[in-house]
């Protein structure tokens, strides 16, 4: 690891001692780890979630996590955004429409979340296994778009070349050109994350795919799907329910994305030669 690396608020510098081949290897060395910081999201000054994410891209994560999470149906229900750090956290305040406040009001729930939860809190089954419309985007993408476009999502992982810790969420072209990159400790954050950006920046997930890093759980499935694209792409296996949840609301669901490998699950009919 280079010891000139710039300071940056998603990690910390520490000094490590090496071990390579079986040997103690010296003098101490500079290195990088992830920051995981308690994040709590509160909607019109009600707290509602405390996760464990990388303190950056917030207001994505917020937006992306209001949105998937149902907790609001589209980006105009949020009127604002701000962070305030506190004790050793970050408090993610949201002002969103009454009606929407009013309806999380009546399904408000303590979820405590920790790193890569995505469910922590959740009381009822049908909490967890909502139904998500059947995504509407049709159009083909070539199978060498998108496994060009996970190569490609790997040299964009600038946190995770310097930490090794963390986990991305990618959004590209049909033609597989890459646009948009999040990441964060927590896969479902840096879903939530992307999903933010592609709302905030004004992009339709619905014109290209989304790639995570990850393997594909069925939460994985349901947010991609409710941000309305037709692909997505995953480096490890899916689960049973996702591969059910995908096939059901009309998503591509592909794993296993390794070189020019890849294993097609769902709607293999989007993918042309």
């Amino acid at each position: 690891m280079p010891e000139d690396i710039a300071p940056r608020a998603d990690s910390a510098r520490i000094r490590v001692t090496r071990v390579r081949a079986g040997a103690i290897t010296g003098p101490a060395q500079d290195d990088h780890v992830a920051e995981e910081t308690p994040v709590a999201l509160e909607y019109n000054g009600i707290s509602h979630a405390t996760m464990l994410a990388t303190p950056a891209d917030l207001e994505d994560f917020a937006l992306g996590f209001s949105l998937t999470e149902g907790i609001v149906d589209s980006a105009s229900d949020v009127r604002g955004i701000d962070l305030r750090p506190e004790c050793d956290g970050i408090v993610v305040e949201l002002e969103i429409s009454s009606a929407c406040a009013v309806r999380l009001r009546e399904r408000r729930r303590a979820m405590a979340g920790r790193t890569g939860c995505g469910l922590c809190g959740v009381e009822t089954l049908p909490e967890v296994l909502r139904d998500v419309a059947p995504v509407t985007a049709d159009a083909p993408i070539a199978v060498g778009a998108i496994l060009q476009a996970m190569r490609d999502m790997r040299g964009r992982q600038s946190l995770h070349d310097v930490t090794g810790a963390t986990h991305a969420a990618g959004w590209a072209r049909p033609d597989g050109s890459i646009e948009l990159v999040r990441e964060d400790v927590g896969r479902h954050n840096a879903l939530d994350k992307l999903i933010g950006a592609l709302v905030r920046s004004g992009r339709d997930a619905s014109q290209g795919m989304i790639l995570v890093s990850s393997r594909a759980s069925f939460e994985m499935v349901q947010k991609a799907a409710s941000a309305g694209t037709g692909v997505l792409a995953a480096v490890s296996a899916p689960t049973a329910l996702a591969i059910r949840t995908a096939q059901r609301a009309n998503l591509t669901l592909l794993g296993f994305m390794r070189q020019a490998d890849a294993t097609i699950y769902t709607h293999p009919e989007r993918i042309v030669p």
